[in-house]
Parts: C-alpha cells; structure tokens; sequence
C-alpha cells in the first residue's frame, strides 16, 4: 500500500520518531504488525543499522546513538505465527541487509547465527528460557527492542511466561540502567490500561486503543443456540453438524471460502468427514465443495490440479482424503510440511473449506469471507472437564473474518448450546477483564529468578511479584485472588499477601530440594535440582516426582527403570490414552520397545513409553493422532533426559546419569546405544550394523557395540567388507570408523595426603576430522566413579575444537579416597552427542603407597607471652625502623625474637598472610649486619610485583639515615654492573635471576664473560643471609629454581667451610656460611623443609627442631571469618555474571562501611565486575554508596587526570580498579584514594596479592580460576594463591576480624574447604627441570659424573619427598635400594638427554659410573638461561643458513647471475613480491636473506612453547603480521617464485600458533 491506514497514521509518531514503550490495542486486521515493523525501522535507525535521521517539511527527528542493545526480539504466541514474521519482516528487510531468524523449539540457533541476526522472532518459552541463562554478553543482555505480540494471552495459562520475561526484563532494566523498548501488541481489552500500568507504559504517550469501529472489513456478527433435548454426546454433536452444514453452504453458495473452528485435533478431522458425507448425500458435493459456480470453476480447478501431486505425496492420510471433498484438515499435531500445504491451497483457492483448530486464529494470518465456530466447549486437561471457549478465544476467531483488499465485509458465525449463548453474548456486550494466571506457576518462575540471581531472599522475592501483571489485577481485583476485603482494608498495599505467596512458593521449592529456603532470615539460595530445572524448563512438579523415583531406584537402576521414570514427568501428563489407539500401541509395544514397560499403556506413561522407544526405534506409526503424540514426546524427550542427566551427574549417582546420557542422545539421534554407532552414518548400507550388533540388543551386558566395531581398523579392508557383508566398501567403513570421535586417556595418579590423590590425566583425541560430521568443536563428558559404591567423586565437560585438533588436552583432578583404599576407580568418557561412543578406563590404586603420608602435621603452639617491646633490639638505628609503626611486636615475632636476634641458626616460619612476617625476616636482618656488617642479605621474591613492593618499602626505611643500606633489584625488568652489585647491603631478587647468578660462585663462565654467571664468584660467596618469602611455592611451576637456589646455597656454604678450614672448637655442629630463612603459610609437611634447609629435626637435644616454627592457619593477628560459597555454571563468564550480586550483597552486608576488596582474573573481569557493583547500588537509589569524599568536584577532578577510560568512570562511584594494564600513575592515585578511604571498594587482579600490601576488612576472591594461555583453558588458583589473597583480609590496629568470601565453582568447593584449613603437602617440582638443573651443575663443575649427580640430588627437597612418598614421584617403594636405583635411573635418564642435545659430553667407565662435562651448547644454556634444547635448535638453524647460503654462493659462481633484488614474503592473503625491503637491513640481499632465516630459528626455539596465545589474539596476531617485512612466516622466505609454497592451513589457526606470535 502507498499510505497508512488510520490507525497506523495515529500512531505513527509515537512508533517512528520516539523511544517510549508503547501498547496498541487494535481490534485483528487492523494493522498492528506494520506498527511493529515501525518500531522495528525506527530501531534500526537509531542504533546505526540503516539510515541516520527522519527528514519532513518542518522537522529533522534524529534520537542520536542510543546506549541500548542492537538486537530485536520479536514474541509471537505460537510457532506458525513466528514463522510467518520470519518470512513477511524478512521479505521486506533483506534489501537493507537486515538478518530475521526465528529461534523456537523447531528452529534451533548456534551461538553464532544468534549473534548475527538483527531481529530474532521467537516463542515466549523460548525467550523465557535465553534470559533465564542471563549475565554480560548474554542474549539476553543484546536485545534493545522487544515486540510482544497477542500480549493479551497474558489471561491464558501461557500469560504466566510473558510477564515472568517482562518482569525480569523491567528489573533489568533498571539494575543495569540500560534502555529496552518494549512494545505490545493486543487485541481490544476491556483493561488495557492496567496491561499499560505492567508494561512500563505512559499513558499519555504510548496507550493506544482502537475500538472495533477500526476493523478494516466490517464484520456482521451470527449467534446460533442450539437446543438439545438429549444427553447422548453423539446426537449433540450430529446436530451440531446440521448447523455448521447449513452455515457452510450458504457461504459457499455466495461463493465465499469458510474457516470451520472446532477444539480437539481429532475434531477437524471429523467435521471434515460429517461435512462431506452430509453433502454427498445432499448431493452438493462437487457443485460446492469441489467445483465451483461462474468463470471461476477454471481458476478453482487448475489450482486443484497444481496442489494434486504434492497432496498425494504426503503422508498424513486424511489431508489425501478430504482434499478429494475440496477440504482440508490444520491443527498443531500436523507435521510442519503438511500445515504449510493446507495454508497455500487454502489461500489460493484449492480447498473452499478448513477445519481447524484456534491455534490457526493464533498463529497464521490467514483471513477467509466467513468463519465458523463449532461448539464452545474445550477440554481442559489439568481440571479434567469441559469449560466454556474463552471469549478472547472468540474474538480472534472472528477476527478473522473478511479479507482486506477483497471483502467488503465478513461474516462470523458461533454455534453453542442455547444456554451458553446468553453467557456469550453477555461478555461481549460487558467485556470481562483479563486476570493473570501467574499463582499458579509462581514456584517455577521464582525458581528462575533465584537460579538467575535477581532474587536471593524473600524480600526481593515480593518486590519481583511487584513487577508483575498479578500485582496489577490484586490491586484492582482482590477478591478475584483471595483477598477479602477486610484483608485489603488491612493491608491496602498488598505487601502482606505477596509474602505469603512468596514465602509459600520457596516453602514448596525447598520441600522439592529445589531452594534452600531458611525461614529466620528468609534468604533463598539455589540447588543444583533447581538450577537444572530452571535451565532445563523442568516443571516443579516433575522434579518431586523425579526425587522420589529415583531415590527409591538407587542402588542399581535398570534401563528401563530410569525410561519409566522419565515418561512420569509432568510434562507429559497431557498425553491423553484414548480407545481407538489402544490396539495399534499395543502392536508398537511388541515390535519395537526393546526395553520393557513398567506403566500399563492405558496410563500416560505407559504409552509415552510405547511411543517414545518407538520413535527411537524408527517404527511407523499410522493413527494420526499417535503420530502428533509421537512427536510431542519427542521434542520433549531430549531436554527432560539431558535435565535428568544433569541432576544425577551433580548428585554423583553414576549408573543413572550414563543411562540418561544415553538416552538422550538415543532420543536425538533415532537409534539405540547398543546399536552400532555407524548408524550415525545415512550413507552405509542397513547390513553393516546387522552385521556389527549384538543379538540380544536389549541386555545389560550386551553394550560392546563400540568396541567391536573399533576393532574393525585392525583389519585389512577386504576383511572388513566381507564381515559387513558389504565386499566393496569395506575401505569407507574404515573410513567412518576413524570419524567416530574416539579418545586415547592416560592417567597418572600422585597421591597428595593419606585421603587424597592427584589423577594427572591426558586426552588425545585419535579420529578424523571432519566438518560434516563435527562441526566446530566435539564435547565429552568426563567423570570419576567408584562402581562398587556406584558414586561419581568428579565430573567434568571436556571440548575439542576444530582449531587445536588433534592436540592432547590435559587435566589435573584432586579424587578423595576413603579406607580401605580400593582397588581401582574408573573414568569415564562419553560423547556429548555420539550415539554408543564410551570409553571406560580403569585406573589402578596397586602402586599407590600412602604409608609415608600418614604422619600428623606438626603445629607450634602459641605462648602466650607478654609482648616484646621494640627496644629489645637493644640499638637506637635499629629501633627506629620501627618508630612510626608500632612499639612492641606481635605474638608470633615475640615468640620468635630470640633464635632470630641471637643466633645465626636457619629458620622455617610458616604462618598465615598478615602474620608480621616480612617483620620477621627484618629481624634476622639486622641480625646478620649486627654480626658482619660486611655480609649481604639475599631476599628472594616469587613475583616482580612483590619484589617492586619491597624494593619501595626497604629503600625507603633501610636507605634512609641512619642505616643507609643499599638495596638493589635484580629482576628480568632491571640489570646492574658488578661493581654495584658488590657494594649493596640488601639484593631483591627474583627467583631466576638469583638462580643465574649463583651459578656463577666458581667463576666459571665457560667463555661467556659477559654473563651473570661470570660477576657471580666474589658476590655469592659473601651472602650471609637468604630470605626465601612465600617457600611454600616449591610445589608450584616454578618451584624448581627455588628448590636450586636452596640445594647450592647449602652446598656452597659447606664447601667453603671446608675450602676455609673452618671447624667448632668443641667438635659440634658449625652453623653455616650462609643462614637460610624460609617464610611460608601454614605447611603440612615443615620437617621435611626444615631438614632441607639445614634444620635439625631428628635430635632430641635442646637444639632439636629448633628454628622450626609451623602455625595453625588460625594463628592470625586479626581473626578471620571466611566464607565459602559455590556457584554453578560450566561456562566461565556466565558463572562470573551470577557473582555479581552476591559481590555486593556480601559488601553491603559484611563490610557497609570498611573497604573491601574484590580479587579477580582478568583486567576485563575488573571492569566488568565494577559495572555490575555500579548497577546494583543504582536500583537501591543510592549510586554513591562507596564513595567517602565531600564534594563530588574533587573526585571527578582526579579522574580527569586518569589515563584509564573504564577507571575514570567507575572511580567516581566510590569502586576502583587495579591490574597491570594501568599506568602506574594511575595504580598509584588508586590505592592512594584507596588507602586514605576515599573510595571503599577496589577491584584487583590476582597479582595484587602477592604485590601492593593493601588491606581491607573485607576479601572477596571472585572466582578461582584464570584464563591459562598456554592450555587455553581455564585452570584453578594455585591454593596458595587463594590463601594469599585471603590474607589481605583484616587490617591490623583497625579490625577485630577480617571477613575472606571465596566464590568458586561448585564442584571446587569441598576442595577449598579441606585445603583452606588444613595445609596442603608441598611437593617437589624438580623433576620437570631436572635437565636444566644437573646441565647447570655440571657446566660449572660441581658435577662431573654420575655418583657425583646422585649426591647432588640428596640436597634437593626432590629426594626427601621421594623416600615419603614414592607413588608421586614414581619410585617403587621408600626402600633404600629402590630410592638408590630410582635416583640412578632419573640422572641416567637426564644425562642421556643432555648428551641427545649437544649439552655434555660422557666419558665412560668401568662399572655403572662415568665422567660427565660440560659442553660449549651446555654452557650457553647454563650462563644465558636457557631450555636445554635451544642451544642445540639454534646450532640447528645457523647450519642449514650455511649451507644454503654456501649453496646459494656456488650457484652464482656458476651461472654468474646476481641474485635478484627482491623476494618473497609470505603474506596473510597471498603471496607477492616487495622491492627494496632488503634496505631495511643491507643493500647485500643475502645478508637480509640470513637474518630473516635467523629470526625464523629463534622464534621457533622451545622457549617461546608456553608463549600464551590468549582468547581472540589470533585476530590480533594477524592485523599485526600485514604490516611486518617479512611476513607472517619466515620460513617461507626466498629468492626465487618457485620456491614459494602455499600455507596449506587456517591463517587463523596458524596464527594461534606462539611461534607465530
């Protein structure tokens, strides 16, 4: 049409040139979808997606960029109507490059085509669910507009849906302080204005009505009560047959096409039969139904003959019978195909009449000249009796009445009882308002709100019912829900009653396990059975039934038990058994249910159990009726066996959760687990898998379908095909079988304490990939089981991606283990969507040992000892160090004080964060240059941020008058001369660089005189003290440059002591050169570091254990309260999403006026975090809740002078962020206005624990898992780590308690609670540097053969916790002769790599020892810090240059041609030639020629293996490499264009390579 229609022109303006929420209440036909579409063009515009303003005569309307998501989110009420949106908005929006896709249960969505659609058109269920699954980035979070079509079902029991979404979306709104257009669309209601009030909407703005004076055809209104004198259901409905006949042949006499509206499926089919027998018999069949009167029978004719052949083809027996009669047949039983075929013929003429059912007047737009109800009464299967057809029902029925643009008007005919037509025409003359229907599914959308976070207590749980349409009408019509009017009068808020619908519902959830509720403080907190049931759509009345059953079928439930229990959900109590279908189940039963059936069919779950495995089985089913059934329960099937699954793989029932794992994806696929899993394949012929399977299929025992048919790629062939009885394609057989995704696991157990082990466990995936059959990524499930007990202990979802296949994925999982040890457990692996693809791997526990692991942790107690002043230090420059700080020291420095200031003896301290004892190592400082002023202190620090942190703080106390020290850092970031390093007092180190430079205390350089190792004689050997902070990371990656440190520091001071000479005059112990202080947290193995760092721990004399000093983790200054909390989740960010509102609830109730402190992964997580914090402080109307300053001007003048975008916006809200991407200008304002309580609430990475001493009151650890580049996954916090970000908990002198909150993963859980307060063992990480380190010996002469290396290793913490706890390391048992021989066999081992890699050379001899010495490649390794295998690559690289530059060189001698002056580089598209790039280097292209193949053997070397590549780098890597001179490739490099080979790979995927990067 070339203009609006009047309606559409009224509000035209509100629609196209404002953002308000609108509501159109029109009568059908009057236009409203093309409102829509305004608001959809108007969207569209304002978020930059087509045009950029509206022009007319007077005025130019341009909104702006809008800060609102770009998506549209059409809701229409069924799914035949979406796919009609889909198809009209799509027509018209494609030449705009607008992308509409439907998102319903049939048209299923990837994350990917999601996100690149526009304008996604979906059912109310369906949207219900995305939001349920909310958070940042969520789909949910990208919708800018929705569109709520027929929004006055809110009075159906569907309403429920549409006002639990638009609440939750109202509540989001304001939370995030985002804009989201909602517009409605409804029908003429007598209330609209109360769905306005629900909507958001302003009424004097965005309210618009239109009576029935606004239909575009007008419509003439019939009324036929029939009078029945008998009961008899059969004559009632034969008269009614008579009406409608009389009805439909005077319409069609007109030569009007009729709608027939009946209200049961099997009701179209039946008054299309009555219809045509009535007319056969009349005579009048083919002069009215099939043929027609005037010039039109041709047209009527030929269309009948175009639809002839689709219409015989299908397989719906009566749509082939009554289109013979010129009829057709339209209810939602009917397959998708088949609707869309009765729609075109009616629409163009094929059929003159359609029986259908309302869900036609619902869904499709498909008007006719005269439209019929039959009949008013419908059954209601939840009541179990007749009831009266809404009038809502009624109204859009004759809105469809008269087709625009081809009737002048329409006729609408109800034919009802004659007592029912009096009620019919009362409603229409006094239109009833619409009530909400929301109690009765208050329980399930609650526990949604719950799982999705928005509610965690009752009190938030009456303000969400506030929002919805239930509230509106309690208010208006109290009596209508329960509230008499002395209640009212009582309680004219309502506040009472929503508690006690609120307080009932979470009663009912939590007595189902689907809510904690506790009624003293009304807090609601989520389970994992509601949590799936949310996620899943699960009813909460199947949820109790599924509770009891399976309870009851614990122990070992059979196949068909767990199928019984799943046919008895809720969700399918509305199969209804009828008679007639009674025989061809029972047929069905017997021929293709290979599992028995513990229901009766003539109960619902008998024959939902009937028809499901038929389905599976891939019978024919013929009723119709049972085919529409069949396909009800199989679009449920999958989503309530995959919740089933979820429910019991939480609750570690292991037998139920594999059998509903395989139920599912049986139920997915149509065929059986123990079937063969080539069934996967359509293109194999039907005898393979006879073939393959078991006979009996059905057994218990009989699932090894999988494993024969592996077995298969074991023979050639011709063998394979003849055992198929497929000669010819026994190849593509093997071909298939290599597709199915099959995983090779190893695993290696590591026992940790007596009850707990470490399975280290690899996943190589051994298949072909393809993306026919994988897709992008493949998923497995992994759990451990014990069988005998029938639990599982872990689970865990592994994937697969297209992009790293096929290398293997690695996994570290903490197993408990109970006495007596068992025998074996087992893992396993099962596909996520491979029909029969399992593995089962045993895992024996005959080799583990615990016996060395059962010893007690050995804990110092506590004196209660008067504190000891800071005079004690008995000298004035020393007392003053402290003299701003405090004026005596803690309890744990007092008790320490005396073998610290008064002995030279070494010392372990383990005690928890915040304990003093940095104070500590201080003391034995000025302890050492009391003694010797001329010695140094070596302070090792495991992070740079922590050494930068005591660089700052000791330069500034122990540099300043009167001490004057010179403290220097020596880290990857700093280099000093020797001369300064020689002069310093106080050394700051980090591990490896210490470790470089000890290596040197011989002097040895091996040539390399420019080293550190060279500058390391003189320097090592004066240190008299070394400090070791945070010891206990000996077990973590790096702990084996420190478990070298201590071993050499050790050994170096007994060498010199005897280069010296030095021995006790009374013949005792001499303490040694150097004195080595570890600090730690609490430890569950102290002797064992305390021996290694020379402490005597066996005597039993005054000496014995001293130094030894192992605290409780209780032992703290401030006593800490913590909080462990688990959250579901097995996606990352979504997880991180729902921590937000807990974040701020634990601020605003544990820390309301403390600063806190909130400690996440990632520079994104910090921003992210604060946003959220933002928003929820902004719905309690008080945005500057953590901001303690008196005038907004001074905050917003320091965040101009940020340099940090998201920080200048968030500091002014009181939240600060912290993490490495800062400047450190910017770090150094924030923890300045953190420190000072300018702002209360700062956001850190997890580095900030171990850097920036700044204490809160409050801790909370978001989170314990970090994005690991190296893996690309995510892994847990070292517990270390955890315990060092706890420990910023409680400010000493300020607090009384510190509160730590750890928010984890759900399963981390129990984990964390065992290992927070008990220590956890240190172990040794030597092993995986063992080459490293013996080449570093060895290349400065402290080993020369192999008894020599043994002897080595007796220093190393490495071989005390071998001799305790052999299993972890490998060893066979503790025994003497099995350590010894295990020790030989780990130097042999390593010496023969070394010698493999050119690092040193061996000299044998007699017997099993033989001299070992260093080699040049050794050396450079030992003095430049290099993995053991570099040198050799390196030597590798420059010799293949020589040769092909020698190559290059005689061939120009030969042909006398000078090589060209360009060549080739390999670019991101193609390859090319560039000119001149050689000037960049030298004019000599040969010369730029060796130092692009140089470049290219020093990227490639193994140090940059563990380079991280993190998420969507590779994007990053690529933009970068089109602006290189080389290229992305250096390998690729050369002269001449025939030497250039293509790349043969994904740009992207080599981009994610770290050499690449």
């Amino acid at each position: 049409c070339d203009s609006l229609n009047p309606m559409q022109s009224t509000v035209f303006d509100a629609a196209y040139n404002t953002r308000e929420n609108l509501l159109i209440c029109a009568p059908t036909g009057a236009g409203k979808t093309n409102v829509a579409m305004l608001t959809v063009a108007s969207h569209l515009r304002d978020v930059g997606l087509i045009g950029s303003g509206y022009h007319d005569d007077d005025h130019f309307y341009d909104n702006g960029p809008v800060t609102t998501g770009k998506k549209i989110v059409y809701i229409a009420p069924m799914k035949a109507l979406a796919q009609e949106v889909v198809e009209k908005f799509g027509s018209k929006l494609k030449c705009l490059g607008i992308i509409v896709r439907e998102l319903t249960g049939d048209m299923q969505l990837s994350r990917a085509e999601a996100d690149a659609a526009h304008i996604l058109v979906t059912t109310p269920e369906k949207w219900d669910v995305v939001t349920r699954k909310g958070g940042d980035g969520s789909l949910g979070a990208t919708c800018g507009l929705l569109i709520i079509d027929e929004v006055h079902l809110l009075a159906d029991e569907r309403g429920a849906v549409i006002e639990s979404v638009v609440a939750r979306l109202h509540r989001w709104v304001e939370s995030s302080q985002r804009q989201v257009r909602l517009v409605g669309l409804s029908a003429t209601l007598p209330n609209y204005e109360d769905v306005a009030t629900f909507m958001h909407v302003d009424k004097a703005k965005g309210l618009f009505y239109f009576g029935p004076e606004h239909r575009p055809v007008p419509l003439q209104q019939t009324f036929i009560g029939v009078t029945m004198q008998t009961k008899d259901r059969f004559q009632r409905e034969k008269k009614m047959d008579e009406v409608c006949y009389q009805v439909v042949t005077d319409a069609l006499k007109a030569g009007h096409q009729v709608m027939v509206f009946v209200h049961s499926r099997k009701g179209t089919g039946s008054t299309a039969k009555a219809l045509g027998e009535r007319a056969s018999m009349e005579g009048e069949l083919e002069r009215l139904f099939t043929g027609g009167d005037g010039g039109e029978e041709g047209d009527e004719n030929e269309a009948r003959t175009r639809y002839m052949d689709r219409v015989e083809k299908s397989r719906n027996k009566e749509l082939r019978e009554h289109f013979g009669n010129g009829m057709g047949i339209h209810h939602a039983g009917m397959l998708r195909h088949d609707r869309k075929l009765t729609e075109q013929m009616f629409n163009d003429g094929a059929i003159k009449v359609l029986c259908c059912t309302a869900t036609l007047a619902w869904g499709i737009n498909l008007p006719a000249h005269s439209v019929v109800i039959k009949g008013t009464d419908v059954y209601m299967p939840d009541k179990g009796c007749l009831v009266d057809l809404s009038i809502l029902d009624v109204q859009q029925i004759f809105g469809r009445a008269g087709r625009p643009q081809y009737d002048t008007s329409g006729e609408a005919t109800l034919i009802t009882h004659y007592d029912a037509m009096a009620r019919y025409l009362d409603k229409l003359v006094k239109a009833t308002p619409i009530e909400s229907n929301f109690i009765k599914q208050l329980a399930d959308h609650l526990n949604a709100e719950v799982v999705c976070g928005t509610v965690s207590n009752i009190n938030e749980a009456i303000e969400w019912i506030r929002y919805t349409y239930l509230f509106v009408r309690m208010c208006k019509n109290p009596l209508a829900y329960g509230i008499g009017a002395a209640q009212h009068e009582s309680d004219p808020t309502l506040r009472g009653r929503t508690r006690e619908l609120a307080i009932e519902a979470a009663k009912l959830l939590d007595e189902r396990k689907m809510v904690r509720y506790n009624p003293n403080s009304g807090n609601l907190a989520v389970t994992n059975l509601g949590r799936t049931a949310s996620h899943f759509y699960i009813r909460n009345q199947s949820v109790a039934t599924f509770n009891d059953m399976i309870e009851k079928k614990r122990s070992s439930p059979t196949d068909a038990d767990l199928i019984h229990v799943m046919c008895c959900a809720d969700e399918f109590e509305n199969v209804r058994v009828r008679a007639e279908e009674l025989e061809e189940v029972d047929t069905l039963k017997k021929a293709s249910c290979p599992l028995k059936t513990l229901a009766p069919v003539e109960e619902f779950s008998g024959k939902c159990n009937v028809l499901l495995q038929a389905y599976i089985s891939r019978a024919r089913v013929n009723s119709f009726t049972l085919i529409s059934d069949t396909n009800y329960i199989a679009s449920n099937a999958g989503r309530v066996a995959r919740a089933l699954f979820e429910m019991c793989l939480k609750n570690g029932h292991a037998s139920a959760a594999l059998k509903f794992l395989r139920l599912a994806k049986s139920c997915d696929h149509r065929f059986w687990w123990f079937q063969s899993p080539l069934r996967a394949f359509d293109d194999l012929k039907k005898n393979v898998f006879v073939a393959l399977e078991n006979e009996k299929v059905s057994s218990e025992e009989g699932y090894t379908t999988f494993e024969k048919t592996v077995s298969l790629l074991d023979l050639v062939p011709e063998e394979v095909g003849q055992m198929c009885h497929c000669f010819r394609d026994g190849a593509l057989i093997q071909k298939k079988i290599r597709l199915l995704p099959r995983v090779k696991c190893t695993c290696t157990v590591h026992p940790i304490t007596k009850n707990t082990l470490r399975f280290s466990i690899e996943l190589e995936p051994i298949f072909n990939w393809s993306a026919r059959y994988h897709g992008g990524a493949e998923g497995f499930w992994l759990w451990v089981e014990d069988s005998e007990n029938n639990r599982t202990y872990h689970n865990e979802y592994v994937l697969f991606t297209k992009r790293n296949h096929p290398d293997s994925t690695k996994l570290e999982l903490i197993i408990p283990v109970f006495d007596p040890l068992p025998q074996q457990y087992f893992i396993r692996i099962v596909s996520d969507s491979w029909v029969g693809v399992e593995h089962l791997i045993p895992v024996s526990f005959r080799h583990v040992l615990l016996g060395g692991l059962s010893s007690p942790t050995f804990f110092t107690n506590l004196f209660d000892l008067t504190p000891l002043p800071v005079t004690a230090l008995a000298d004035p420059r020393y007392e003053q160090l402290y003299h701003n700080r405090f004026d005596s020291f803690n309890p744990i420095q007092t008790q320490l004080f005396h073998i610290l200031y008064h002995t030279d003896k070494p010392v372990l301290l383990g005690a928890p964060t915040g304990s003093g004892k940095t104070t500590v190592a201080e003391i034995a400082l000025l302890r050492m240059k009391k003694q010797n002023p001329k010695a140094k202190c070596v302070y090792i620090a495991p992070l740079k941020s922590l050494a930068r942190e005591r660089l700052k703080e000791w330069s500034k106390r122990l540099g300043a008058p009167p001490l004057n020290w010179k403290v220097l850092e020596l880290s990857g970031d700093t280099s000093h001369d020797s001369r300064a390093l020689n002069n310093s007092d106080v050394l700051i180190c980090t591990p490896e660089k210490w470790d470089l430079i000890s290596r040197g205390w011989r002097g040895v350089s091996g040539g390399f005189d420019s080293s550190s190792a060279s500058i390391g004689k003189r320097f090592v050997r004066e240190v008299g003290l070394l400090i070791i902070d945070e010891i206990h990371l000996l077990g973590e990656e790096r702990g084996a440059v420190l478990e070298a440190i201590v071993s050499r520091t050790r050994f170096i001071s007994r060498f010199v002591q005897a280069e010296n000479k030095v021995k006790a005059s009374n013949g005792g112990n001499v303490p040694e050169l150097t004195r080595i202080m570890g600090l730690s947290t609490a430890l569950a193995n102290p002797y064992d570091l305390a021996d290694w760092i020379g402490i005597d721990t066996e005597g039993f004399g005054v000496d014995a254990k001293q130094g030894l000093y192992n605290f409780r983790p209780s032992v703290r200054p401030v006593p800490m309260v913590v909080h462990i909390q688990g959250y579901p989740g097995r996606h990352y960010c979504p997880r991180m999403a729902t921590m937000n509102k807990p974040c701020y609830a634990a601020i605003k109730d544990l820390s309301p006026n403390k600063p806190s402190m909130i400690f996440v992964a990632s520079r994104r997580q910090t921003r992210l975090t604060a946003m959220d914090l933002i928003s929820h402080s902004a719905t309690e109307e008080d945005t500057k809740a953590f901001l303690n300053c008196d005038s907004d001007e001074y905050i917003e003048a320091i965040a101009s002078t940020l340099n940090d975008e998201a920080l200048k916006h968030t500091i002014t809200f009181g939240i600060g962020l912290h993490h490495a991407g800062l400047t450190s200008k910017d770090r150094e304002t924030v923890e300045k206005l953190y420190l000072e309580g300018t702002i209360q609430v700062l956001i850190a990475t997890a580095t900030l624990a171990w850097g920036v001493n700044l204490p809160a009151h409050l801790v909370i650890v978001k989170g314990t898992e970090f994005y690991d580049g190296k893996l690309s996954r995510y892994v847990d916090y070292p517990v270390t780590d955890v315990l060092q970000m706890m420990g910023r908990a409680g400010r000493p002198q300020f607090d009384k308690e510190g509160v730590a909150v750890i928010m984890c993963e759900e399963s981390k859980k129990n984990f964390l609670k065992k290992f927070l307060y008990d220590p956890f063992p240190v172990e040794s990480c030597l092993g995986e540097r063992m080459c490293e380190t013996i080449n570093a010996e060895i290349s400065i002469g402290t080993i020369s053969s192999l008894s020599d290396a043994i002897g080595y290793l007796k220093w190393t913490f490495y071989a005390r916790r071998v001799r305790l706890n052999p299993s972890y390391y490998g060893a066979t048992s503790s025994e003497e002769d099995d350590v010894e021989d295990f020790f030989l066999s780990v130097v042999q081992d390593t010496v023969d790599n070394l010698q493999e890699h050119g690092c040193v050379t061996v000299e044998k001899t007699e017997g099993t020892d033989y001299y070992v010495g260093g080699a040049s490649l050794g050396r450079a390794a030992s003095n430049f810090y290099l993995q053991y295998q570099t040198p050799k690559q390196m030597q590798s690289g420059t010799r293949s240059l020589k040769n092909m530059l020698a190559q290059h060189a005689s061939g120009t001698k030969k042909s006398q041609v000078a090589p060209k002056d360009a060549f080739l580089l390999g670019n991101a598209k193609t390859s090319f030639r560039v000119q001149g790039i050689q000037t960049l280097i030298s004019k000599n292209v040969v010369s730029t020629y060796g130092i692009a193949k140089i470049l290219h053997s020093l990227s490639h070397t193994h140090e940059f293996n563990e380079l991280p590549v993190r998420h969507n780098e590779e994007e990053l890597n690529l933009e970068l490499s089109r602006s290189l001179p080389w290229g992305y490739d250096l390998g690729k490099v050369s002269f001449w264009m025939d030497k250039q080979k293509g790349a043969g790979k994904n740009i992207l995927d080599i981009m994610l390579d770290p050499h690449t990067k």
